[in-house]
């Protein structure tokens, strides 16, 4: 088990004086290359917000089952809403992951042609939970705001120009998924299976609070599993799939996983944010030869290989 730590950096420090500014730059860059992992501090999102939202998630998850049913939609990918547990595995991995979660997205006034379209579904939010909504629908606007700007930053360490992803993501199908890891001890779980089996995610970069329990792992570079050990207070950012398919892999998507505790544990939750394209921007390397393919069209296959669509 590798001793090492991610990076751990300031997002105050981007738009500091010069030489601040480049060092929160560097060392951004120089984590994502080298563990696809960074920890951010000065993210500027309340923790009281995180504290209620993650208060309004369990209200919602401690839902019955058949009431929760009715806000899973199979036929666009479970791409908003509820999705059940053992619904989800990770790619060429037979067993279920040990968990359930709620997908949020961007709400868009009903003419966009996005709506129209389903590109970008509609949210369905727990009406039985009052607070669900509100809540949700703002720590989504946060955690854009937060993720875009360390985009920004990205942006600057590839040398590509000003807003070159605030362009790419502009009416996105980014998505905040909170997810419920119950206590094991009460789970009757095919055997083999585990909280989040090892995967890489599927966007451009992810955003994830402080979780309710320890339980996150990366792969390094080396082979080795490695705890993710961070301060409280910082957001954990990790790049996809899309971001490796764009930059050659020169950011690569960092295989991770949540492992099963110990012994009961009362269960976890975390709130994960993963901003995605535009659903007509058409992925392909910046550089030099490679694949290319509609935004749509890669989350499509993925949400099919993971078993949700």
């Amino acid at each position: 088990m590798s001793s090492q730590n991610i990076p751990v950096i300031d997002l105050r420090d981007y738009g500091a004086d010069a030489e601040t500014h480049q060092r929160f730059v560097k060392t951004l860059g120089e984590g994502l290359e080298r563990f696809g992992f960074v920890a951010v501090q000065g993210h500027g999102i309340p923790p009281t917000l995180l504290r209620r939202a993650y208060g309004a998630a369990q209200k919602a998850f401690a839902l019955p089952a058949s009431t929760k049913a009715t806000y899973e939609t199979p036929d666009d990918g479970r791409q908003r809403g509820y999705t059940s547990m053992y619904t989800e595995h990770a790619v060429d991995v037979e067993q279920p992951d040990l968990k359930e979660f709620w997908h949020v997205g961007r709400s868009l006034a009903s003419d966009h042609s996005l709506h129209i379209s389903g590109d970008v579904p509609p949210n369905l939010m727990p009406s039985e939970v009052r607070s669900f909504e509100p809540l949700f629908e703002n720590l989504f606007l946060q955690m854009e705001n937060f993720a875009n700007r360390l985009l920004d930053g990205v942006g600057e360490y590839l040398g590509l120009p000003d807003d070159f992803f605030r362009d790419m993501v502009a009416d996105g199908n980014s998505i905040l998924r909170i997810i419920n890891y119950p206590d094991i001890s009460g789970l009757t779980a095919p055997e083999g299976a585990v909280r989040a089996a090892a995967h890489e995610d599927i966007n451009l970069i992810t955003v994830l609070p402080a979780s309710t329990r320890p339980g996150l792992e990366l792969l390094t570079r080396e082979g080795e599993w490695m705890p993710v050990n961070a301060p409280p207070d910082v957001m954990i950012c990790d790049t996809g799939d899309m971001m490796a398919l764009l930059t050659g892999k020169r950011l690569p998507a960092t295989t991770h996983r949540v492992v099963n505790p110990p012994g009961s544990d009362g269960g976890r939750m975390s709130m994960p944010f993963f901003l995605h394209p535009h659903p007509d921007y058409v992925l392909k390397p910046l550089w030099g030869e490679g694949r290319q393919v509609k935004a749509r069209d890669f989350l499509l296959e993925r949400l099919e290989a993971i078993g949700v669509a």
